[in-house]
This record gives structure tokens, sequence and C-alpha cells, in this order.
């Protein structure tokens, strides 16, 4: 799975599979990069948010793998609504990753986090951000550039006005909260729909369909959510710091036939994810399921 690729609209390729570095620690996340290259991984996630590009970009540079072999990504800070402000903001992360070219660039919310689906949609914030996405794009400093928890409505306000279409729309997906007419309608669009904490932030680990079932495929229900994902034509992002875990979810060359898959898609709603529930994404999904 580590190998396979999808090409986005602009066609870079880019790897199925991706490691998420969403709470790992900036100080090790340049160490869990080097044994996620070293068992396999081409393709990292980090954001300016999640204050640790300065480590991901170090296991970059030191892992051993020629870079034209890496994909990474990151995301431009869901406050940052100004031009000028993001032009800064892009060239700091090319800075704090220490990185000549970033592969992918997204806007990490449509919303500032404080304001998350609170009903203002900051449309000229996101356009703004968007031609500043452009023109580093333009100018080389990025391969790709895309979205972050944009709902079809603010999707099309990019759609709209847009000179570079985005590449890729990065949500919230998982078994038992699957937003399928969104993940369809970007679909149709042409754009990649990836899928962060497919594995629900470990809430779904101990739901009894779920292991019931990863028993009948002889793997673990985190291998088998990972699997769901990508038989949907996503791209699952799990996070990891755990070597034996790195190497579990990169194992996922099964097939889940299309009864089980139809199972999957009906498991009733995660009420409550834990401590990640004080987040603004993880909130509202909670609420709305």
């Amino acid at each position: 799975m580590l190998k396979e690729t999808y090409t986005l609209n602009n066609g870079v390729r880019i790897p199925k599979l991706g490691l998420g570095t969403w709470f790992i620690e900036d100080g090790k996340a340049a160490q869990i990069v080097r044994d996620a290259a070293d068992i396999g991984y081409r393709h990292f996630d980090t954001a300016q948010a999640y204050q640790n590009e300065r480590g991901v970009g170090e296991g970059i540079r030191s892992c051993g793998v020629a870079r034209d072999e890496l994909f990474v990504t990151t995301k431009l800070d869901a406050g940052i609504k100004t031009l000028d402000e993001a032009r800064k903001a892009i060239d700091g992360s090319l800075g704090t990753l220490g990185l000549d070219t970033i592969d992918l660039m997204l806007i990490h919310s449509p919303q500032p986090w404080m304001e998350f689906r609170k009903g203002e949609h900051f449309f000229d914030g996101n356009l703004q951000a968007w031609r500043a996405l452009e023109e580093a794009h333009q100018a080389g400093k990025i391969r790709a550039i895309g979205l972050s928890n944009f709902e079809q409505v603010d999707l099309d306000n990019i759609l709209e006005n847009c000179t570079v279409r985005p590449a890729v729309n990065q949500i919230l997906a998982h078994v038992s909260n699957t937003p399928f007419e969104l993940i369809e309608y970007t679909q149709r669009q042409d754009i990649l729909v990836e899928a962060y904490s497919p594995v629900g932030h470990g809430e779904i680990l101990q739901n009894e369909t779920l292991v019931a079932m990863a028993a009948t495929y002889g793997v673990s229900v985190a291998q088998l959510a990972i699997r769901y994902c990508l038989q949907l034509g996503l791209l699952p992002l799990p996070k990891t710091a755990n070597p034996a875990h790195l190497r579990g979810n990169a194992d996922v060359g099964f097939v889940i036939d299309d009864a089980d898959m139809e199972i999957l898609k009906n498991v009733p709603p995660i009420e409550n994810y834990g401590d990640a529930s004080a987040f603004p994404v993880f909130a509202e999904n909670a609420r709305s399921s």
C-alpha cells in the first residue's frame, strides 16, 4: 500500500496512505518521521497549528530518503484570512520545515477555530488566503494546493473564484461518521478527499461490530477502518508514534466485501470523541451525529 498513489487533478502523484502528525510533539516528530520512512512511508502530514513543522522537516531532511520520493503536506493556520498574512505564513512554513518546496498546502479550516461552524463562512478571507496559495503554487513554492474541513458552500466559493482548482479537501471521515454527500460532491469536482482520524481518534476501536468483522478478516480494527476509507476512494491519514502500529496501519492490502462495506457505512455515529471532544471539529461532529 505504501507504494501506491493517487494522481491529483494537476498531475501530481500522492501516496495513497499518509502519516498524520497531530498531537506529535515537535521534539519527537523527527524521529517518528525517520521511523516511518524506514518502514516505507513516503507521505507526511503536518500543519502550522500542530506546532511541529520544524521536527517534521528535520525528519524529512535526515531520513535518508531522497526528497523527491517524499510527499509533505502542511496547512495554513485557520485564523489567517488576509492576503498579506497568508503570504508571510506560507514562507514561514517553508522556513520552519527547512524545505525548498511543499508538496501540498491546505487552508486548515474555512473558519478560525473559535468561529468553527458558527454561521460565518469568511468567504472573502478564504479567497484572500487562496490567492496567496495560488501565487505560491505559480512561483513553484508549492506543488499542489487544497482545502481542509470545507463544506460544499465553502468549496463552491473557491471553485467559483479560483484560477487554480483545489486538488484536495481533507476532512474528518471514518466508520460511523462518513459525510457521504460531501465526499461524493467533492469527488465529482475531481478533488481528492483525504480522511483524517480514520480510526475516529481511537474511539471506534472497541466497537463490537468492528471488532467482530475485523476478526473475520484476520486484521485489527484499525486496519479495517483504514481499508474502509481506501475503498471509498479516500486517502487516510492515521496518526501513530508506535512503530508496530505504523507497520500495521500500512498492511491493508486485503479487500472488504460489498456486504460488509454496507454494514460499515451504517454503523451508528460516535457521540463522544474522548479527549478530542474539546476540539471544534470533533465537538461539532458529535453534535451533528
